[in-house]
């Protein structure tokens, strides 16, 4: 049974607090304007900062068939088809960002981080069931010292299993071997870096074997995978990037190209970045049109394959923090006119 909605009017707007610690004053450079092409029904926790992280299964055989899934922090796990409608939920409180891969047997891994122990940084697994949309608790894995927050998930090259790295909010980052045996996950962890302050948005390239952390209150740091050699590759300038920097996601081209996206919700924008060396590229918004704007994003998404007809040349996903007057939801958007957009207002 899918988890009734709770459209509730917000009496007031005070979750953006709870989001973003930049005074409105603070505006970056001009952003372009996009709109969304679909969006969610609201999360079912209504009044509260809740909806926060989406993950993009694409479905290689039937790319329109694809699903997503996003968090509510207060309750579990949505799963959504392309057209923003519900698949599934999965009641887990305290989850936090989401990351899916596909595993041996065509199988699909989501692993999100678990706060429901603040003290302890926590994997919650669960199995996706593509042709379905529901999903499968498979455990949990204790990480290390914490409060989860962040995490993105890699398959090492030649080796089994697949990495999870974790940006609890104290600033260490946590690399975790994940390997199945026996129908159960286990975890070696080990602390790969350390950046001064509360951590977040992650994604993980494995072309280059390059780890991407966004340091909320400083910006972008760019970590070796092995080594965890790190160096700021994008810092807040309050112009491209304004505090919070939440989200972070990458549309990768070729060996190393293509782009990485980081949410500055300080501003409610999104700043690009040409790869492999963070050129900057400009920023946009998620505009009002058929749907809301989109305000206060934490988490984001991007995958610049082809998703079917509505979303041909990739698709963008965000939370939308404000939402008003019902609870917090996701917004699609279409990648191609984000970068028509971008290309026009240079």
């Amino acid at each position: 049974m899918l988890r009734p909605f709770h459209g509730f009017a917000l009496l007031t707007l005070g979750i953006a607090a709870a989001c973003a610690t930049v005074p409105p004053a603070i505006m970056g450079d001009p952003a372009v304007s996009v709109t969304a092409r679909a969006e969610t029904p609201p999360v079912g926790t209504a009044r509260e900062d809740a909806a926060d992280d989406p993950a993009i299964w694409r479905n290689a055989a039937n790319p329109a068939a694809s699903l997503i899934v996003g968090t509510d922090k207060k309750g579990g796990l949505y799963v959504y088809d392309l057209k923003g409608a519900q698949k599934s939920f999965l009641p887990a409180p305290g989850l936090n960002n989401v990351d899916l891969i596909e595993i041996a047997g065509g199988r699909v891994l989501v692993i999100a981080s678990d706060r429901s122990d603040l003290a302890t940084v926590q994997l919650f697994m669960a199995l996706l069931d593509t042709a379905t949309g529901k999903l499968a608790p498979a455990g949990k894995i204790a990480v290390g010292p914490g409060e989860g927050y962040g995490i993105c998930m890699v398959k090492p090259a030649g080796r089994e299993g697949v990495i999870a790295f974790s940006a609890p909010k104290g600033g260490t980052i946590y690399r975790t071997l994940i390997t199945e045996a026996n129908g159960a996950f286990t975890g070696i962890t080990t602390t790969l870096a350390q950046v001064p302050t509360q951590t977040e948005g992650c994604i993980a390239d494995p072309r280059t074997g390059t780890l991407y952390i966004g340091e909320e209150d400083a910006g972008i740091w760019a970590i070796d995978m092995g080594s965890g050699a790190k160096r700021m590759v994008a810092p807040i300038d309050n112009k491209l990037l304004v505090a919070d920097v939440e989200g972070l996601a990458i549309a990768p081209e070729g060996a190393d190209g293509g782009y990485l996206v980081a949410s500055s919700q300080g501003d409610s924008a999104y700043a690009v970045f040409r790869l492999p060396d963070m050129t900057p590229v400009g920023r946009f918004r998620i505009a009002a049109g058929t749907y809301g704007s989109v305000e206060e994003t934490d988490g984001i998404e991007l995958d610049n394959r082809d998703f079917g007809p509505d979303f041909p040349k990739g698709i963008f996903m965000a939370q939308d923090g404000m939402n008003a007057p019902k609870a917090q939801n996701f917004k699609y958007a279409r990648w191609d006119e984000i970068l028509a957009a971008l290309e026009a207002g240079q």
